[in-house]
């Protein structure tokens, strides 16, 4: 080989060296955002004329958790929701609503790290958040599983089917989801070992087909962060029973483009799956 290929092969390789290097470093603040756009409260339900429970609890490692439980009358379950990497539950207030209008009780949580939770957020620090979140529900007040419907969007998603495979829910709904974090790492970086680099997993895809309820993946075709073939190979990997919802718009606000068709989609599925509300029940 002529010796400027060699010089030109060993800067390649001291190239892709440096990059894997800090990408392996830098993970944790290229996954997690919990100060985009800021840790502090910007509103809560009651700006959007809902009362609502400022609820404290504890993770199993000590560390000590906030979210919101919001209650709908005589609701047929209550959707424990995991949001994306970015913001907190102040920013969610459009979803906050939808649910309520569906008429679920909702409770939402902010990780370790993100708005009034204490502690640094990790991967294994948001299996634990989930857990707590899912025994607050249980023991605290008293849910059975079957009343409790696990949402999780984007990110939230990888949080919520690691939560159902563990605690079987009356339903899971995976919305903007992706496969796991290796896959979306060699999507974006096709020439590094990725594999071989990432420290994160959030391996859902391996979870879906081991699933013990059933199953809503959402997802649109314009989601311009997490491809629309994450969420059918999310989908393909599960077993009946299972719907999958077709979205608009993009990633951050396919919910609010896709209106009407996914709040009926949403509504369909959950009706089917969650006890009737107790007046339908005495009939």
């Amino acid at each position: 080989m002529l010796p400027w290929l060699w010089k030109l092969a060993l800067l390649v390789l001291m190239t892709l060296g440096l990059l894997s290097a800090y990408l392996y470093v830098m993970q944790s603040r290229m996954i997690f955002y919990p100060n985009l756009p800021g840790r502090a409260l910007t509103a809560t339900p009651r700006d959007i004329g809902l009362d609502y429970e400022d609820v404290d609890f504890t993770a199993s490692d000590g560390v000590r958790l906030h979210g919101w439980f919001v209650s709908a009358a005589d609701a047929r379950a209550t959707v424990l929701f995991f949001h994306g990497n970015a913001g907190n539950i102040s920013h969610r207030l459009e979803s906050i609503s939808l649910f309520h209008r569906l008429g679920l009780n909702l409770f939402i949580i902010d990780y370790r790290g993100y708005g009034r939770s204490e502690g640094s957020i990790s991967e294994h620090g948001s299996y634990l958040d989930a857990e707590g979140a899912w025994s607050w529900l249980v023991n605290t007040r008293g849910l059975a599983a079957d009343d409790i419907v696990v949402f999780g969007r984007s990110l939230g998603g990888a949080v919520a089917a690691w939560l159902a495979h563990r605690h079987p829910p009356a339903a899971l709904i995976l919305e903007s989801t992706f496969t796991s974090v290796p896959a979306m790492a060699k999507r974006f970086y096709p020439f590094l070992p990725v594999r071989l680099i990432t420290r994160f997993r959030y391996d859902s895809l391996a979870r879906v087909g081991e699933l013990a309820c059933p199953l809503l993946v959402a997802h649109s075709r314009d989601d311009e962060i997490i491809p629309y073939q994450e969420g059918r190979l999310l989908f393909d990997a599960a077993n009946e029973p299972k719907r999958f919802l077709d979205m608009r718009g993009g990633h951050n606000d396919g919910f609010l483009i896709s209106g009407p068709p996914y709040e009926a989609g949403l509504r369909a599925f959950i009706d089917e799956y969650t006890r009737p509300r107790r007046e339908e029940r005495s009939l």
